[in-house]
């Protein structure tokens, strides 16, 4: 799986040129860290789509750019990282907003899709299972949740990344959330999913070659 941009990635990174160098640095690094191509993969090609916690808005710039059928909308609660990404958007095709939301809000659907790239580990489990159950209701007939998020497996991967984050949100202050993390076991959340009413619940790891336990969990809504 290569780490260099495609096409619409080197757009969505282009996109950041006149951003703080600080927010450049993350955008860049955020691309080349995190499997953006498969995410996208996993969604619908057309109508609404969700990001919830998108941060500087990388992925849902990519998805745009990718896809330019979407409409896509972008939230988080780091009101700073939304004004970085609503400066950002510039897509040449298609629809993409950004704005700051309280945490566990979900703007109105239905959405086709709903996507969260690394952004649970910040919740307790009764907040991430109450956010993925708030998620099933809000999807549209046949739309479709895709969570990224990394797994407990295996264990120096888990160990390495929880390191990195430690760094990331308790002492650069980078990632706004809570100072506690809690990394869910995958097929818990997929047991959540389940009983949430999605169906096709149905995961697969995206860590080969990387030092990252990557993660992707897909449920579909009824039709």
């Amino acid at each position: 799986m290569s780490r260099l941009p495609d096409e619409a990635g080197k757009a969505a990174l282009r996109a950041y040129r006149h951003a703080p160098r600080g927010d450049r640095f993350h955008v860049a690094v955020r691309w080349f860290s995190c499997p953006f191509p498969p995410i996208a993969d996993a969604l619908p090609q057309t109508g609404r789509i969700l990001e919830i916690g998108c941060g500087h808005g990388l992925f849902s710039s990519y998805l745009a750019r990718r896809c330019p059928s979407l409409e896509v909308h972008g939230v988080d609660i780091d009101e700073s990282k939304v004004a970085v990404a609503q400066a950002a958007e510039a897509p040449a095709t298609g629809h993409l907003t950004f704005a700051a939301s309280p945490s566990g809000a979900i703007p109105d659907g239905p959405w086709d899709g709903i996507v969260l790239v690394d952004v649970l580990y910040l919740l307790d489990e009764a907040g991430q299972r109450a956010l993925l159950t708030a998620c099933a209701g809000a999807l549209a007939p046949e739309g479709v949740l895709v969570v990224k998020d990394m797994a407990i497996r295996p264990r120096w991967k888990a160990r390495w990344n929880a390191l990195q984050e430690t760094l990331s949100v308790r002492i650069l202050k980078i990632t706004a959330g809570s100072p506690t993390f809690v990394f869910t076991d995958q097929e818990e959340r997929a047991r959540w999913l389940v009983e949430a009413g999605l169906q096709d619940v149905h995961g697969r790891r995206l860590d080969r070659g990387r030092i990252h336990p990557h993660h992707l969990l897909m449920g579909r809504a009824a039709g």
